[in-house]
């Protein structure tokens, strides 16, 4: 009689049973489950060997897990078995209910296929219930809806004989909990993999309310939760801290809020666009101080199928810095290195974004006297717009569409009148310059042209534009002025030029010639800026050399 029929052995077999079942269900990982599969086979069912093969994604079987053998482990650890191969093994020899039991007097049949197989080294005897070295044990593991999730292997039974009726008991009991286990062990490892796909695309809330909320909460970037459709459209209802430390509100404050009533007043149209659409969005919001701060909101719509949208979840990155970078690269594109001034590029843009390919008749330019009249723009301006498309110069540089609804059309003023304004260009050039570079160096000419650049600025308004288009020239947009009104500031500009320049330890002086031109649709940014340097020289040759030399 085989000892396993022995009631008080049985009944501590049941217990041993029992704890490694037991030790299944706390394994952490796939693998974690996988070894204590195997594992309990050796301690709890009698045997000095067991292999865990896993059915891989492609069906084929990988050696998973050994326990009992370090020898065995190092040779068959990764191996991998054809599914073929294991089918036909799994349908040959006796069946012990579940169980599969392929004696060595069949498995020669075997010896080609391309199974991990470890072989021990023990005595053979002509005593049929002894185990031999070659025999081979399987205990399929299926998922409740039949699909094979893995095999288990064992081989050296602890008493050298074939497994009695209560073992192969105990080993199919075993196998049915351990695919539980499995399979409870790959619905995790599917899940973890799910969240982790989901949370870099940052598509959808995590599968759980908890996995959400840690991922919500503790995000390095700001996140938010706005409300979608009904009274509280855009309400933020949730927001973590990292979103409420770069806006220096408190979470309970932040809920008084929507997006909208935090962007900055330009941004709004760009705010209201994404909301609407889903996407990215760089804007600025405000802190709690009144400062702004860049940032890019990137937006998921988490919809309903029946019910339509619910909510947008609002991913919320710093870009302060970028941004702060971006504008300087721009404004070193745009402006003088020397003065911080416009540079020529930025002149011609800003002006050509005035003019279109015609307004209609602009008649007479200037006042009685002349000035500012028809000869500031050029002797061969005829005084006339031009159709759309076909500018002074054939269209080329217009900037402006003629059928723009909101394009103001720029027309020089017909006379001095106080309601004949338009857009003056005040083209000047230094005198004297070319001396203080010849006789102290272009450092010093340098140092002369920022004070002149500072002296032009501060008497302008804030939305004229003071340029320097190259060398000691510059030239000074003035928009919504008469012709008196633009002499005036061409004498304001030039006395404040004229007063004497502290340039390393010594005084010089510099004189300015200046043209006045006048902007008018039909025109191109060239030919605006040819009349104005045209008027200059003028100027320059109706005053004498002396009158000129300033420095």
């Amino acid at each position: 009689m085989e000892t396993e029929s022995e009631p008080y052995v049985r009944l501590a077999s049941l217990r041993r049973l029992h704890e490694v079942v037991g030790q299944l269900n706390t394994a952490r990982s796939l693998a974690d489950t996988l070894q204590a599969i195997a594992d309990g086979v050796v301690d709890g069912l009698g045997f000095r060997l067991c292999v865990m093969n896993l059915v891989r994604a492609d069906g084929d079987l990988v050696v998973a897990a050994v326990a009992g053998s370090d020898a065995a482990e190092a040779t068959m650890s990764g191996r991998v078995g054809s599914r073929a191969s294991w089918e036909r093994r799994l349908t040959m020899g006796e069946r012990w209910g579940e169980l599969r039991f392929i004696p060595h007097s069949e498995g020669w049949v075997l010896e080609g296929d391309d199974v991990p197989q470890w072989h021990a080294t023990a005595s053979v005897t002509e005593d049929p219930d002894r185990w031999h070295p070659v025999d081979r044990l399987f205990a399929p593991l299926h998922a409740a809806d039949g699909e094979l999730l893995g095999v288990i292997s064992v081989d050296r039974p602890d008493n050298g004989r074939r497994p009695g009726a209560w073992r192969r008991e105990a080993l199919q009991m075993y196998a049915s909990q351990a695919a539980i286990a499995l399979s409870n062990a790959r619905l995790r490892a599917n899940m973890q993999r799910a969240l982790v796909r989901l949370e870099r695309e940052q598509q959808a809330l995590r599968s759980s309310e908890e996995s959400f909320r840690q991922a919500f909460e503790y995000a390095p970037s700001g996140m938010a939760v706005a409300e979608m459709g009904g009274d509280q459209h855009g309400r933020l209802v949730r927001t973590n801290d990292a979103l409420c430390r770069l806006l220096g509100r408190t979470a309970s404050a932040m809920r008084r809020y929507s997006f909208s009533d935090l962007v900055h007043p330009e941004d709004i149209g760009t705010l209201l666009r994404t909301s609407a659409e889903g996407g990215r969005a760089e804007l600025r919001l405000t802190r709690r101080d009144g400062s702004y701060v860049w940032v890019s909101l990137r937006n998921s719509v988490v919809a309903d199928t029946a019910d339509g949208p619910l909510f947008l979840l609002t991913h919320v990155e710093d870009i302060e810095e970028r941004k702060r970078h971006e504008l300087q690269l721009a404004h070193r594109a745009s402006h003088d290195s020397l003065t911080g001034l416009p540079n020529s590029a930025e002149l011609r843009a800003r002006l050509t974004s005035r003019l279109c390919a015609g307004a209609g008749p602009v008649s007479a330019l200037g006042g009685p006297d002349g000035t500012g009249g028809l000869d500031a723009l050029g002797e061969d301006f005829d005084g006339y717009g031009f159709p759309p498309g076909e500018g002074a110069g054939g269209g080329a540089g217009v900037g402006v569409a003629a059928h723009d609804p909101y394009h103001v059309h720029a027309v020089p003023p017909r006379g001095d009148g106080p309601g004949e304004k338009g857009l003056a260009v005040l083209f000047c050039d230094l005198d004297g310059f070319k001396s203080i570079n010849d006789r102290y160096g272009h450092h010093s000419g340098d140092e002369v042209l920022i004070e002149v650049a500072r002296r032009l600025t501060g008497l302008v308004r804030d939305n004229d534009t003071v340029a320097r288009l190259g060398g000691d020239e510059f030239v000074v947009l003035a928009d919504g002025v008469g012709p008196m009104e633009a002499q005036d500031l061409a004498v304001r500009l030039r006395n404040a030029i004229i007063p004497p320049i502290r340039v390393d330890g010594r005084t010089v002086r510099v004189g300015a010639s200046f043209g006045i031109g006048w902007a008018g649709c039909g025109m191109t940014a060239e030919e605006v800026l040819a009349s104005a340097d045209q008027r200059m020289y003028v100027e320059k040759r109706s005053r004498s050399k002396g009158q000129r030399r300033a420095g």
